[in-house]
């Protein structure tokens, strides 16, 4: 991972700001970019102004991906990660759900993710190598929390996004790596500043350490994976629900957790 340039969007907190510091230990050149200047400003200066850039960036616009690809490449010449992990969670049941619900969730978790893709794959292309990391979440697979339905829904849609460009470019690019990562409950603010509120992820039963996450992330791109779930029980779980006749039983249990 020495001298990579890897990309990260929502990197002001969380998952990204872990990641940054992850993957800057390991040797990596780091573009930071989120809506919040100050935060990304404080995390450069922790891992150092000659190995960081700061791109203030709302992924929900078109032009701000291109102009944090351009920037990127203006600074250090290559581009080669871009960790999409921008997103937001929301706190309303499928019945509670209102247009405008629906239109942010696709449009912080999905469209932002297409937008990013489209800004980055001409250079990889160009270059025939590459990765493109997506932050999903476990609840694209598995209802754990019907008051993130748009949220989840969302995700999956990110799931499926990831899977189709992986077949668009196995053959005629097999080295530029496609990478969906997805995370289950995270001791961040995320579940704070979900859209309508929501309860402090870190005040849910066994969240998993941030760091954690990061090192999954870090690791997902020294050694390249289509798909990886950040604990092993997830994919325990998956292997279950997938494979179940019904899942009906399998959504009970959840539900009486």
């Amino acid at each position: 991972m020495k001298d990579r340039v890897i990309v990260i969007t929502g990197a002001s907190a969380g998952i990204g700001a872990a990641t940054a510091r992850e993957v800057a230990r390991r040797g990596a050149r780091v573009v930071l970019a989120a809506r919040r200047a100050p935060e990304l400003e404080m995390l450069a200066a922790e891992l150092g102004a000659d190995r960081t850039l700061v791109v203030p960036t709302d992924v929900t616009r078109r032009a701000d991906n291109e102009t944090l690809r351009d920037r990127a490449i203006e600074r250090f010449g290559q581009i080669d990660v871009w960790v999409a992990n921008a997103g937001r969670g929301i706190s309303r049941l499928v019945s509670q759900l209102t247009d405008e619900d629906i239109d942010q969730m696709m449009q912080v978790n999905l469209k932002s993710l297409l937008y990013g893709i489209q800004a980055v794959l001409p250079h990889l292309r160009e270059r025939k190598r590459g990765q493109i990391v997506a932050v999903s979440s476990g609840l694209s697979r598995f209802p754990f929390a019907p008051q993130r339905s748009a949220y989840s829904a969302s995700k999956a849609a990110v799931n499926l996004l990831m899977a189709s460009l992986r077949v668009e470019l196995y053959q005629q690019y097999p080295d530029i790596h496609c990478t969906t990562v997805m995370p289950g409950v995270v001791a961040t603010d995320f579940g704070g500043n979900a859209l309508h509120g929501g309860v402090d992820s870190r005040q849910l039963p066994n969240p998993q350490p941030v760091a954690e996450v990061a090192t999954v992330i870090a690791d997902a791109i020294a050694k390249p994976r289509a798909e990886v779930y950040t604990r092993a029980q997830m994919l325990e779980l998956a292997a279950r629900y997938f494979s179940a006749d019904d899942v009906t039983e399998i959504e009970k249990a959840m539900t009486r957790r």
